[in-house]
C-alpha cells in the first residue's frame, strides 16, 4: 500500500503514473476515510502481491476536512498491508514557476496568490512530511529527471533496497532528499590548482588528486565499512529507498570523484545481505 502525498505541483500525478505503469491499481484524489475501504475491498490473490496505490493531499482536507491523518493512521492497524508514505516537494520559487508556466489554478489560492497558498499547504502538510518512509524533493529535477526518479521509486518496491548517491555543491545548497549528508570540504580543493580548477571528478587528472591524498583513502575505508554496516540493517528493518549525498564547495571535483570511487566499489563489491539497486547523480556538475 503506497501513499503518495506532498504539495500541489511538487509531482505527484507524475509519480501515480509510474506506479500505475508498472501495473499497480492506482487512486488519484481519494477521500482519506474511503482509503480502509478500498484496502478492504481490493482483490488478493494467492500466491500473488497486490499492490495499490493512493494520492490524497490538500484537496482531500479541503472538501473532507482534517481527515488526511486519520486516514493514513487508519492504514497502520490494516492487518496484511505494508503501507509506505511517499511525500513529494519543491522549493517555493520552483513551484510558482511551474504554476505560472502552466497558467493553472492552485486547489488553496485565494485571490490569485499563489505563493501564500503554497506557504500555507506546506505549512498544513508538515505533519504528514513527519511521517513519510521516503521524501522526494524535485526542485533540480527536469522533467525527464523526475521521470527517472519516479521510476526508482516503483523499482524500489520490488523487495531490494534502491541505494542513490549523489554529489552537490554546498554553495548550490543542501539536497532536502538524503538520508545522510556527509561533508567532504576537509579534503584540499583541486579548484585552487589551475590546471584542475575546468576539469571535473570524472577527469583523471582530478580523481588521482583526490583519491590520492592519505586522508580520501581512510575516509573512504571508513564510509565502505559504514555501509557495509548500515546497509543490511536498512533492508532488515524494511527500507526500500537509502539516498547518500556527499558534497564539497561547488560539487565538481571532490565530491564527484568520491561518489564515483564509492559507486564503483559498491558495484565490484556490494554489501552482504540484500541486493541493492545503485544509482548515481551529479546534481551540480553542471554548473559553472
Amino acid at each position: 500500500m503506497v501513499v503518495i502525498t506532498g504539495l500541489s505541483g511538487a509531482g505527484k500525478t507524475n509519480a501515480l503514473k509510474a506506479f500505475e505503469d508498472a501495473g499497480y491499481y492506482c487512486i488519484d484524489n481519494l477521500p482519506p476515510s474511503m482509503i480502509p475501504d478500498v484496502l478492504a475491498l481490493a482483490p488478493v490473490e494467492e500466491g500473488e502481491e497486490t499492490g495499490v496505490v493512493v494520492v490524497v493531499d490538500i484537496r482531500g482536507r479541503k472538501y473532507f476536512g482534517d481527515e488526511i491523518e486519520e486516514g493514513l493512521e487508519s492504514l497502520r492497524g490494516e492487518n496484511g498491508w505494508e503501507p509506505q508514505i511517499i511525500f513529494i516537494e519543491a522549493d517555493d520559487p520552483t513551484l510558482v514557476m511551474r504554476y505560472k508556466e502552466s497558467r493553472r489554478p492552485h486547489p488553496a489560492a485565494k485571490d490569485g496568490d499563489v505563493l501564500a497558498a503554497i506557504r500555507g499547504e506546506r505549512r498544513d502538510l508538515s505533519g504528514l512530511r513527519e511521517i513519510a518512509d521516503v521524501v522526494v524533493d524535485t526542485s533540480s529535477l527536469s522533467a525527464a529527471d523526475a521521470k527517472r526518479r519516479f521510476a526508482r521509486l516503483v523499482h524500489s518496491h520490488a523487495n531490494r533496497l534502491s541505494v542513490s548517491l549523489i554529489s552537490f555543491g554546498f554553495k548550490h545548497g543542501v539536497p532536502l532528499d538524503v538520508d545522510m549528508l556527509l561533508d567532504v570540504r576537509f579534503l584540499p580543493n583541486p579548484y585552487y590548482d589551475p590546471e584542475l580548477r575546468p576539469l571535473t571528478g570524472h577527469d583523471e587528472p582530478v580523481r588521482d588528486a583526490v583519491l590520492g591524498q592519505e586522508d580520501t583513502k581512510q575516509f573512504l575505508a571508513r564510509l565502505r565499512d559504514l555501509l557495509a554496516f548500515l546497509v543490511p540493517r536498512y533492508a532488515a528493518e524494511g527500507k526500500t529507498y537509502f539516498t547518500l549525498g556527499i558534497g564539497c564547495t561547488g560539487g565538481r571535483h571532490r565530491s564527484v570523484s568520491i561518489v564515483e570511487d564509492l559507486a564503483r566499489h559498491l558495484r565490484e563489491e556490494g554489501v552482504e545481505g540484500p541486493e541493492i539497486d545503485l544509482f548515481v547523480r551529479h546534481r551540480d556538475l553542471g554548473i559553472g
